[in-house]
């Protein structure tokens, strides 16, 4: 709650405004009653008619101060609550990146999508309208009941009856909301997931005939999400009428009473008129009561699934700030030498060139299940590794090791020989550029997909170079507007090659000190994986980690490995592996045996 509290103090100044004006507001209003009983008593049976004028114009001065007031205080506070809502959407999305890869593993786009954007429109409105509704009824109810209390004191004992039976009624109801709200909340994420899915996965759900099951998939949650509704719909009438009929039997026993005491004498007419409006006053808080605990049990329930989000932390995160370990109070001469061997280390790591990169005895659990186990290479600046194996058999989590996206169970992944933990992230992910396997291309133009890596840096030489050696030049110059053309969501329009071509235009156009292929080739005709291994033959001195199923992509690699359970089960040159006639071997048959047989060469070519 206290992340909360620091929004108030940052904006107390627009809080204070928007509160003065309610007070205005709430004071001119509680004046108006008195300019009736005035007029009642005074003008009409007292006969002073020369009170009038000066009456009505009270009344327009009232009118008039009260649309001022009631602007400024409802502008403020939706400015405010729009600024609040704007900082805690910013800060939450910036803390969801902050996150590590594994709590995306675990979470799903449309529920986050639904935090992001739901629940902060429901704090938005507890910061401004909800939370300004409920500020005014308990400065309306407390100025009407003194006001009330002036002019009976008697009659003001039902009010005070009657607006603690309504409050008690709202507590109960509110009870009962929360738990269906947090239901609703919770229904509302997974139908956005669904939506999500089946949209993003629109052409895979066509062409498998899907569209009856995922339609039905979807009403089943809509169908749910209408019962909880419902359900919330319920409650609400269960408890409004009680609250009704309360508020109208408060203006009938007035009423009646009020009017006992005008005959006998007790009270004035004008008075009665006051107090009758009064009460026509004291309804529409108690009305609003039911609505308002309604809409701040909402936001309550959003609160508590955002403080789910903030509560996660990161996994993987930035070692301590060297400088500020080091302005600390501690005495220097005391520092290990350990730790200044490490701080050391780190510092050299970050300001030389790339020299090497090194996997020292990794293994890596993931559900109770081997992922890696004891892996061990070291690339060499301008070397070219490629790793091979089956399917699942670990191979894209060597690059997740190397990016640090997770952190081994045993063992060490060092960059320059120091410890990939000991360097800051940002450090370690500008180091190199990667093709995914799973493409991923933002809904924008092609330039700036290319210009992902380098926003401030890259020129339109250094996006036609890097276009040029992806091959992907010859199809995005036929296009109108060529690299300014707008692609849709995850490349929508493009084919799995172009997109896997552009893709790696956009690695190219960083210029990382390593090259990482995550089978980037699986999507291109033959023809055009040549000219790219070709492009990729002619950058002298790059380094490159090749994950791939297909030999050419790794033939010519000074080093290949093949994984194969999590382990290195082969390891060496193209020549060396083909002669050990394992996993290799029999790949290299697969792919190329038959072509070889007509040829009559054998195996040896």
């Amino acid at each position: 709650m206290k992340k909360y509290i620091l929004y108030f103090g940052k904006y107390w100044y627009l809080y204070l405004l928007a509160l003065v004006c309610l007070v205005i507001y709430e004071v001119l209003d509680m004046i108006s009653p008195t300019v009736t009983r005035s007029i009642i008593d005074d003008v009409i049976m007292d006969g002073q008619v020369g009170l009038l004028t000066k009456l009505l114009l009270t009344l327009v001065v009232i009118g008039v101060g009260r649309v001022i007031s009631g602007y400024v205080r409802e502008f403020t506070f939706d400015k405010t609550s729009f600024k609040v809502a704007s900082d805690i959407r910013k800060n939450l999305f910036g803390h969801i990146q902050g996150l590590s890869v594994e709590y995306f593993d675990k979470m799903n786009t449309g529920e986050i999508m639904s935090r992001v954007k739901d629940d902060v429109d429901k704090l938005q409105g507890a910061f401004g309208f909800i939370g300004m509704m409920f500020l005014q009824v308990v400065i309306h109810t407390v100025m009407i009941i003194w006001c009330m209390w002036r002019i009976s004191p008697v009659l003001t004992i039902f009010p005070m009856i009657a607006l603690p039976a309504c409050a008690t009624i709202a507590i109960v109801m509110e009870r009962k909301l929360d738990k269906v709200y947090e239901e609703i909340s919770d229904e509302d994420a997974d139908m956005n997931t669904v939506a999500e899915e089946n949209l993003s996965g629109v052409r895979v759900v066509k062409a498998f005939a899907r569209e009856k099951f995922e339609i039905g998939k979807f009403l089943s949650h809509n169908k749910k999400y209408y019962d909880l509704n419902m359900k919330q719909s319920k409650v609400w009438i269960r408890y409004n009428p009680i609250m009704q009929m309360i508020t109208k039997m408060l203006t009938i026993i007035a009423l009646l009473l009020g009017g006992l005491k005008v005959i006998n004498g007790d009270m004035s007419l004008g008075s009665l008129g006051a107090f009758l409006e009064y009460c026509s006053n004291a309804v529409w808080p108690m009305e609003m009561l039911g609505w308002l605990s309604n809409e701040l049990a909402a936001a309550f329930a959003s609160k508590k699934k955002l403080d789910k989000i903030y509560a996660e932390t990161a996994v993987i995160c930035d070692p301590k700030n060297v400088k500020e370990d080091r302005n600390d109070d501690r005495d220097p001469r005391t520092e290990s030498n350990d730790e200044n061997t490490k701080i050391s280390k780190a510092e050299t790591c970050i300001n030389k060139a790339f020299s090497s990169l090194e996997f020292e005895n990794v293994s890596f659990t993931r559900e109770n299940k081997n992922i890696l186990k004891n892996v061990s290479f070291r690339l060499e600046n301008g070397k070219t590794l490629g790793i091979m194996g089956a399917t699942g058999s670990g191979k894209t989590t060597i690059i997740n090791m190397m990016l640090r996206f997770y952190d081994p169970d045993e063992g060490r992944v060092l960059l320059n020989g120091t410890d990939l933990k000991e360097l800051p992230l940002e450090t370690v992910r500008k180091n190199a550029a990667v093709v995914m396997q799973d493409v991923f291309l933002f809904s924008d133009t092609i330039e700036e997909n290319i210009k992902l890596g380098r926003k401030d840096s890259l020129t339109d030489s250094d996006i036609n170079e890097a276009l040029e050696s992806a091959c992907a030049s010859e199809f995005v110059d036929k296009l109108e507007d060529k690299t300014a053309t707008v692609i849709g969501e995850r490349g929508v329009g493009l084919s799995g090659g172009q997109k896997q071509r552009i893709s790696m235009a956009r690695a190219f156009a960083k210029h990382a000190s390593v090259l990482v292929l995550d089978d980037s080739t699986s999507a291109l005709d033959m023809e055009t994986e040549h000219e790219v291994q070709k492009h990729l033959g002619e950058m002298e001195g790059l380094t490159k980690l090749i994950i791939a199923h297909r030999i050419s992509a790794v033939r010519h690699a000074d080093e290949i490995i093949v994984i194969e359970n999590g382990g290195i089960a082969e390891r060496g040159t193209h020549e060396e592996l083909l002669a050990a006639r394992g996993y290799y071997y029999k790949t290299y048959m697969a792919q190329y045996g038959e072509f070889l047989n007509e040829l009559g060469d054998g195996a040896g070519a």
